[in-house]
């Protein structure tokens, strides 16, 4: 009885598995748009915080569909929104933390704790969402630097940590649409040890000449770069662009 019980859970598993790697396949494809459900998160429980998230609205979230659109007619995909964003509710539970080590155990356990996450707290949004990101708002007077945001593609869901003030909208905005990138297979295209854009798939302009100073960013490549040990955190999405190996990545280029 076990046994078989035990072989019906292993095949049930193995089609969840097929069946999103399908749908990821599909999704790829481009052949419709893809929606996005943000959810807030009060990450350090500050009342400023909390003040801060009852002014949201989605047109605060609204550059960030018109940036996608804007540079997928870039290269002519066909779709004139590939990406629309919806602010879902706020969600009173903080997704799991990734592991600090990077034991390949530990990432298992931890990414299939969070899918379990996403799925017990996703509040309803007008139309199902594609990708699930979970925005962590934290007091920029107590929390001055933030620990990497994380996303992952299988599942579609990202923890994104955030400042939770309005002189940062722009700012975060970019770390968003960075960390929506990741569900959908794009990488980091910085060095991890210095945060350094790495040429030229990290440098917006790598023809550019003289190469310094850029006057972009590539979004996946974080930064602008001023110099070889030096790059700036752009302003926001509109000193951002997407190169060439990022949109072959996310299926905007053959």
């Amino acid at each position: 009885m076990w046994q078989k019980l035990r072989i019906i859970t292993l095949l049930l598993i193995l089609a969840t598995v097929v069946q999103q790697a399908w749908l990821d396949k599909a999704d790829l494809a481009w052949q419709h748009n893809l929606y996005v459900a943000v959810y807030p998160v009060n990450a350090d429980g500050s009342p400023k915080v909390s003040a801060y998230l009852r002014t949201l609205t989605r047109d605060d979230f609204e550059p960030v569909a018109d940036y996608f659109a804007e540079e997928a007619a870039s290269y002519h995909l066909g779709l004139r929104r590939p990406i629309e964003v919806q602010l879902g509710a706020q969600v009173g539970e903080i997704p799991p933390a990734p592991p600090i080590n990077n034991n390949v155990l530990s990432n298992i356990f931890w990414s299939l704790k969070f899918r379990v996450f996403a799925w017990r707290n996703s509040p309803n949004v007008n139309v199902k969402p594609d990708i699930r990101l979970y925005l962590l708002y934290y007091d920029p007077a107590t929390s001055p630097r933030l620990s990497h945001s994380t996303a992952l593609n299988k599942g579609r869901i990202g923890r994104v940590n955030l400042f939770g003030e309005s002189a940062y909208n722009k700012k975060n905005l970019v770390v968003l649409a960075h960390e929506l990138l990741h569900t959908l297979n794009a990488t980091d295209k910085y060095d991890l040890n210095n945060t350094l854009p790495i040429y030229p798939d990290g440098f917006a302009e790598p023809e550019k000449v003289p190469l310094y100073p850029q006057d972009y960013a590539e979004l996946m490549g974080g930064r602008v770069a001023i110099s070889e040990t030096k790059a700036e955190i752009p302003k926001s999405l509109k000193y951002t662009l997407l190169g060439d190996k990022t949109a072959r990545e996310i299926g905007w280029l053959k």
